[in-house]
């Protein structure tokens, strides 16, 4: 054993000279100081200097192997060397990160960027409850990598916020969980934006011989014989997939109705062979808006029609655009045309068929040609004869429509 004269001193000359050492040669230092001592030298340098005697042996391992796999001279550790990274050593960390973040989860659904209003502490907090000790730090470089970033950001505004907003997100998430747990399906519906049909100017740009842009009509003028595309989506929460019903004549509650039909029969029925009920999640307006009548009667006929018990929630007023299909779907479909004319209904049809993303996402869409009909009146009688239960928690937004047959 060391006396503490020689512990002193050693200590004092690493402190001199730490500044200016980088990872590997701190260790050689340490490594030919504790040579220098012979027994108990190994000791010696750990106590002065608080390196590891793990760091001090690594050193004098490379001091012996001076000649043989010599690191580069801009390295200082072995490729692999180092602590490993928290998604190594805890898989699952990242994944139960993003089923907190996912509730209050808002943003552009058109850019990659989320951000989030939980802080890093209260989400290091509900880790370490669920057995994933990480602190906070280490939270937001998760939450960075995901694309996740905390900010102050400008939004347009959609409507006035209601107080029970953030508790709806919440009763959404908790009905979506509840009915995955079960294997019953869960879907979110919307209207995309009408697309002109021609040969008019999409946004974006897309690759093509230098100088040769595809030539569009000057005016946006719709074409009187052929209108507009009305795209219907519904996507499958569960299994990344999507149905989108492409309208030629209104945007109703009976088209709506129509496109969840058709991708049941021709999409969930065979995902969820044994399923007795629906969970739909729409937006507050538009044609299948929490006030219109007849998207209550399209949605008995459709319970009728498919033997299912339809629950539905509306997110509040002001945030359609954090309605999951805008993110998970209709982005994706905008940037797989973008710069493309939609000259036909064919078209469309086909760019939004071939809609993929990394995540594997797979759509598919079929052209509706019915009539809908606009402005259809729904009497107080008809209303009544609705089998619909309002849910305690806001039954204006949240209710379960049963087959009558």
């Amino acid at each position: 054993m060391q006396d503490a004269a020689v512990v002193t001193w050693i200590g004092d000359k690493f402190r001199a000279l730490d500044v200016a050492l980088n990872e590997r040669s701190r260790r050689r230092w340490a490594a030919v100081e504790a040579l220098s001592l012979g027994r108990g030298g190994i000791s010696a340098v750990a106590l002065a200097t608080g390196l590891s005697r793990t760091t001090i042996r690594a050193g004098i391992r490379e001091l012996r192997q001076a000649d043989q796999n010599e690191l580069s001279p801009e390295r200082v550790r072995r490729a692999g060397g180092g602590r490993k990274s928290i998604t190594e050593k805890d898989p699952q960390v990242m994944a139960v990160l993003e089923s907190l973040v996912e509730p209050s989860t808002r943003g552009d659904p058109q850019s990659p960027l989320r951000w989030t209003c939980r802080s890093v502490r209260q989400l290091s907090d509900e880790l370490r409850k669920r057995k994933h000790p990480v602190g906070p730090t280490t939270v937001a470089k998760l939450l960075h990598e995901a694309g996740y970033s905390l900010q102050a950001n400008r939004k347009t505004r959609e409507g006035s916020e209601h107080p029970d907003r953030n508790a709806q997100f919440e009763y959404i998430h908790a009905q979506v969980q509840a009915f995955q747990s079960r294997s019953q399906p869960v879907i979110s519906v919307d209207t995309k934006k009408k697309e002109l049909v021609g040969r008019f100017r999409n946004g974006g740009r897309e690759w093509r011989p230098k100088g040769k842009p595809l030539e569009v009509e000057v005016h946006d003028f719709p074409d009187p014989e052929v209108g507009k595309a009305i795209p219907y989506g519904v996507y499958d929460l569960t299994n990344n997939e999507a149905w989108v019903s492409l309208g030629i004549d209104h945007d109703t509650a009976e088209f709506a109705a129509e496109a969840i039909y058709r991708w049941w029969a021709r999409m969930g029925k065979k995902r969820f062979a044994q399923a007795t009920a629906l969970y739909i999640t729409a937006d507050a307006g538009g044609s299948n808006g929490s006030r219109l009548r007849l998207w209550k009667v399209a949605l008995q006929n459709l319970a009728d029609r498919t033997g299912l018990t339809l629950t539905v929630s509306h997110f509040p007023r002001g945030t359609s655009k954090w309605n999951k299909i805008e993110h998970r779907l209709f982005c994706h479909i905008t940037r797989n045309w973008r710069g493309r004319p939609l000259e036909s209904y064919e078209i469309i049809v086909s760019l939004i068929s071939h809609t993929t993303t990394q995540d594997g996402l797979r759509v598919r869409a079929a052209l509706d040609r019915r009539r809908y009909a606009t402005k259809k009146k729904v009497s107080d009688q008809e209303l009544g004869e609705i089998h619909i239960a309002p849910h305690h928690f806001h039954g204006d937004w949240n209710y379960t429509v049963s087959p009558r047959r």
